[in-house]
């Protein structure tokens, strides 16, 4: 964990709340870059598709078959033909500054970690990880705006036949441009898009993504992903309940909406 604690020494507390650690390979600096592709330890089930590699693509996205550059974040429903998990999907610029990280986990603290979390959430599933891989935007600048920066992950976790995602939030500044969130899939059988994609309440202290979620814990989202939610797009400006996000098969957004004061 020697780059997680090199870049602890530079963060506060609170900027690494709820992450996981930060490590592993970093890809190469570049507008609208990708990771090479990355072949996966454990096989992960997509709603349906097992995938045995992937792409941490720079603008703030995952896909699966191939790197994808595309910088202009596009609204979930897409009904294409990709399928691409998008923790913050926006114009990036790393190409001074900024950095991509990836690790895979198949024992020791954060297998206990995924597991623990994912149970706390889902408590319905008896889930044991057995595989964790976890993807870091660290501090991003936006394209053209090099002060301003984004800094998030996606954690990927599977064991067995469940597949789940926490999307963790930083750190981010005022964006430039539109930003989507969520996930979709190809010909849109299944997508979300959690609040604040495409609106100003992606805008800084008062970030729906760094503030709010659907699991109690301020700056953390979490979503099944072997087999969930039809389609669904939220609309809250802070906290919203727990029931709706973790139940598969809701065709319709039922869940009523909290506010912290």
């Amino acid at each position: 964990m020697l780059v997680f604690n090199m870049l602890q020494k530079d963060l506060e507390v609170s900027q690494l709340r709820p992450l996981y650690p930060i490590a592993g390979q970093t890809t190469q600096p570049a507008l609208d870059g990708s990771s090479p592709q990355i072949i996966l330890q454990r096989p992960f089930v997509y709603f349906g598709t097992q995938y045995n590699q992937i792409y941490v693509n720079h603008n703030g996205h995952m896909t699966f078959d191939s790197p994808w550059w595309m910088y202009i974040p596009q609204s979930f429903p897409m009904y294409g033909s990709r399928d691409i998990i998008a923790p913050f999907w926006t114009d990036f610029d790393n190409t001074w500054t900024g950095l991509v990280y990836y690790k895979q986990y198949t024992n020791g603290s954060i297998l206990n970690q995924a597991t623990e979390d994912i149970n706390k959430y889902f408590p319905q599933f008896n889930f044991n990880a057995n595989w964790v891989f976890v993807a870091t935007w660290y501090e991003m600048p936006y394209w053209l705006h090099q002060s301003a920066v984004g800094f998030f992950q996606a954690v990927l976790i599977s064991g067995g036949q469940y597949s789940f995602v926490l999307m963790n939030y930083g750190k981010i500044t005022p964006p430039s441009w539109n930003v989507q969130v969520g996930y979709d899939t190809i010909n849109s059988t299944h997508h979300l898009t959690v609040p604040g994609s495409f609106s100003s309440n992606v805008l800084g202290n008062y970030s729906v993504f760094r503030d709010g979620s659907n699991v109690n814990v301020p700056g953390r989202w979490a979503f099944r992903l072997d087999h969930g939610s039809r389609g669904c797009t939220f609309q809250s400006k802070r906290y919203i309940c727990v029931a709706h996000l973790q139940t598969a098969d809701l065709l319709q957004c039922k869940c009523k909406y909290q506010y912290d004061g």
